[in-house]
């Protein structure tokens, strides 16, 4: 996945209103989002072409750049249709799109009020986002240095750019001693969630997952508490411990790149994964080829 610099690819961009040559979408060097971080930006996945949950991302884009004081100069159909628009000129069936919205050159300093707001749409292909052999027995997550900041300190309801600035430390330290990933603690201490994903944990047959106080809600955690729910198992969010992770049978992390990943080792503790874990697993992948292969149908 690494392998082609992202620069330097063929295909095609969506970059404020139209299809450009993908080595073409460039934006200047002094553009606001790069040194202030004025930016927010969706994760999606193609599954048999077709986005799945698209306008759910598309309004979390719109609420995340609100939240961060600028609107996005197209509507929710529009930027829809440049999601869709990208996918067919790209020509893959089963992909990521990254939608993005940022502000641009036109002002240099903290205040920059008359910039323009630029959108983009970018789509490639992309596999597992874990190595798929390490993730069917679980993957190993290490304990994140930084802690999720509290809402009074940070825009923590939008998916902006700079709040990820302590998601790659984290992950790079924790590859770094040969983990996938690293947990991260919020600010009171509790258990929080993975760098790019939620956690859930199984203890007598129920679901236990943090409460999204102070991280994003994610689209993907949502569907599978309503997967889990559909299967009658119990769901409950609240507050966790990390020590209260010793008392827990299974876990697994969900999100857009993630799906649902089983999780054998947070630090000192150790998972393993279950019957409740592997059909959650099924029942998304079930979920999301069928929404795709229904939608390609119609």
């Amino acid at each position: 996945m690494a392998s082609i610099p992202f620069d330097d690819r063929d295909g095609f961009i969506w970059m404020n209103g139209s299809l450009r040559p993908w080595r073409d979408a460039n934006i200047h060097i002094l553009s606001h989002a790069l040194h202030y971080a004025s930016c927010v930006f969706e994760g999606e996945r193609v599954y048999s072409g077709e986005i799945f949950k698209l306008r759910e991302h598309t309004d979390r884009l719109i609420a995340s750049a609100k939240i961060l004081g600028f609107d996005i100069p197209y509507t929710a159909d529009e930027i829809d249709a440049a999601c869709k628009e990208t996918v067919a000129a790209q020509g893959f069936k089963d992909a990521y799109v990254r939608p993005v919205a940022w502000r641009g050159s036109e002002m240099m300093g903290v205040s920059a009020q008359a910039t323009k707001i630029n959108l983009a749409v970018a789509v490639w292909e992309w596999p597992s986002y874990f190595d798929p052999e390490e993730r069917l027995k679980g993957i190993r997550l290490d304990m994140a240095q930084y802690r999720r900041p509290a809402p009074e300190t940070a825009p923590c309801k939008s998916k902006a750019a700079g709040l990820y600035m302590i998601c790659t430390i984290s992950k790079h330290a924790a590859e770094g001693k040969g983990y996938a990933d690293a947990m991260m603690l919020d600010y009171r201490g509790y258990v929080a969630e993975a760098t790019g994903a939620n956690v859930f944990f199984e203890k007598d047959g129920k679901l236990h997952t943090p409460t999204p106080d102070c991280f994003l809600d994610g689209i993907t955690r949502r569907t599978v508490i309503d997967l889990a729910k559909a299967r009658g198992v119990e769901v409950i969010e609240r507050h966790i411990k990390p020590e209260e992770m010793a008392e827990f049978n299974q876990c697994f992390i969900t999100g857009t790149a993630a799906e649902v990943t089983p999780v054998s080792e947070i630090g000192e503790y150790r998972f393993t994964p279950g019957e409740i874990t592997k059909q959650l697993m099924d029942d998304y992948t079930a979920l999301v080829n069928r929404a795709g292969t229904s939608a390609a149908a119609e």
